[in-house]
């Protein structure tokens, strides 16, 4: 969990009450906090991941104020139309989206500076998954020129002076030589083009995620106006973030305005009307084991920044961690205070154990390990050209929306390709190498809510001089001599394997395996020189027809 150090000072002012170190002490972990350390300058505080409103001074005290019951309610941000434009040109596949917003009438000193500058590295880290899903950034307004353009180029291309760099240097250069490039390279690598922000005056102001140019992207205790911008992979999360931003900057008594952004359909940012989410009061009462009424939820919900009107919550945009009715049940329970519930013994006793399924799932690996295996855990995300290209292969998979990186980028239909590329990592160990996992498999099934149905299947490698349809053929003996079960198998075509060394596996009638040795073909494809054989065995369909 992501840790701050609040100004203990500027804190109070914010929350405009003193409160006693005490105080202070017992309510912050009620809040859903972890409390570190009150000094006389400073608290040290550890905040929940889904709470990133809560990771700067202004957000923090906002929340506490209210919990404390200093200034309940729900903070309402009023955003006027600023009539400026961002236009977006040359949209790149792996960071489209760009969301803006302008605040005016700001009075920073050096400690506001700290603050806003904490609660912006501290939202990329948690929030923006340490910038793998976007980057923000600030610029004093009075350097800029409108309309702002959102586009991408070479990296050579892309010429800039960096943050506390005295001179400038290309894309490219940035990421090898500057410690934030450096440092952030990873999250696109070294990509043929790279998106970046220049204004009308043809000033490139920055190349997210990476580093803000320090000609138009350094605001100091002379900034009254600044341009807010986070771009990156997906359009709700940056929104999540921008508004999180520009309620921070209203609380120290900034003025919002807001842009339009000019993709194919006009956009405008930022948006901080309230929504809301029903909450029924018998649903809450009965998961807390309270008689609350519409008032007393009310009042709770105040407390917790929010409101509660004719059965349903109003909710500040900010909230990020507001999913589902039961979140709001959680947020009652904070404000009704967890201290103040009298633990009760369930007339119904239940006893826990592990699931038939498990048991078997587990047998399986106990028995592959007695016969010499070792057990791997492999990913259930992987890539096309692992899945298939690499394997001769064309099975269906499902691919990811918004993949954060092309190597994960599918979810896997069979489990082989991922045991091989095991082998393919460690061809610099001794041989033999027999290796097995017991994973998820996902298939698409219009039947299914999702659309997607999940599969255990056990997959085994052996990977030895030997390796041959013989020597895996005795594997699944042994496994199935100790399951007590008869199979039958029967030639079949795969063209990751072997003709004529491939065969389909039946058991009751029903099609659940298949066995045979790896086609050369594939070996090389991941440079594995030593021959292998290998099982595919559909563990939830055996599963259910022994059970």
């Amino acid at each position: 969990m992501p840790t701050i150090t609040l100004n203990k000072k500027y804190l109070l002012e914010l929350i405009g009450e003193k409160v006693s170190d005490k105080t202070l002490a017992d309510r912050i972990p009620m809040l859903g906090t972890d409390l570190k350390e009150i000094n006389e300058k400073e608290i040290t505080v550890e905040v929940f991941p889904n709470r990133p409103d809560m990771l700067s001074e202004e957000g923090f005290a906002r929340a506490l104020s209210s919990f404390l019951g200093i200034d309940l309610g729900l903070p309402v941000y009023e955003v006027k139309r600023s009539g400026l434009i961002c236009k977006v040109e040359k949209q790149l596949k792996h960071w489209p989206y760009v969301v803006t917003a302008i605040v005016k009438g700001l009075k920073f000193n050096d400690e506001k500076i700290k603050g806003i500058i904490q609660l912006q590295e501290k939202l990329a880290v948690t929030h923006l998954r340490n910038r793998k899903k976007g980057g923000i950034g600030i610029y004093p307004l009075d350097k800029l020129e409108f309309p702002i353009t959102f586009t991408s180029g070479k990296l050579e291309d892309i010429k800039f002076r960096p943050l506390e760099m005295d001179k400038e240097l290309n894309g490219r250069e940035i990421l090898e030589q500057h410690p934030t490039g450096k440092k952030y390279s990873h999250v696109l690598g070294f990509e043929k083009e790279y998106p970046y922000f220049i204004d009308n005056k043809k000033q490139i102001m920055s190349m997210p995620p990476i580093i803000n140019s320090h000609l138009t992207g350094r605001i100091d205790e002379n900034t009254k106006d600044v341009f807010v911008e986070a771009t990156g992979t997906d359009l709700n999360v940056l929104q999540q973030a921008i508004n999180i931003i520009c309620a921070a900057f209203a609380d120290i008594g900034g003025e919002i305005y807001s842009m339009e952004i000019l993709y194919k359909e006009r956009l405008v940012s930022p948006n901080l009307r309230l929504w809301k989410m029903s909450l029924d009061a018998e649903y809450a009462n009965k998961l807390l084991g309270l008689k609350l009424g519409a008032k007393e939820i009310k009042k709770f919900l105040q407390q917790m920044g929010m409101d509660y009107e004719n059965g349903e919550a109003l909710i500040p945009r900010y909230r990020v961690d507001i999913l589902h009715p039961i979140d709001l049940v959680e947020e009652v329970a904070i404000a009704h205070g967890y201290e103040h519930f009298v633990p009760e013994i369930p007339n119904v006793s239940t006893i826990g154990e592990e699931s038939n399924e498990e048991v078997f799932f587990r047998k399986i690996s106990d028995i592959l390990v007695g016969l010499g295996f070792n057990e791997v855990k492999t990913y259930c995300l992987t890539n096309e050209n692992n899945l298939n290209k690499k394997m001769n292969f064309n099975s269906k998979f499902i691919e990811l929306e918004n993949s954060l990186n092309a190597d994960y980028s599918v979810l896997r239909s069979w489990i082989i390709p991922s045991l091989i590329e095991v082998l393919s990592r460690n061809k610099h160990n001794e041989y033999p190498q027999n290796v097995f996992d017991v994973g998820r498999v996902f298939l698409e099934d219009n039947k299914e809510e999702t659309g997607v149905k999940e599969f255990t299947r056990l997959g085994l490698v052996l990977c030895n001089n030997e390796a041959n349809f013989t020597s895996v053929k005795q594997v699944l003996d042994a496994l199935m001599l100790n399951l007590g079960l008869l199979y039958e198998i029967k030639e079949d075509s795969h063209e990751s394997f072997i003709k004529g060394r491939v065969g389909r596996i039946s058991i009751k009638g029903k099609k659940i395996a298949y066995i045979g040795e790896i086609h050369p073909s594939v070996l090389k494809n991941y440079e594995i020189e030593t021959p292998a054989a290998a099982l595919e065995l559909n563990l939830t369909e055996l599963f259910e027809l022994i059970k």
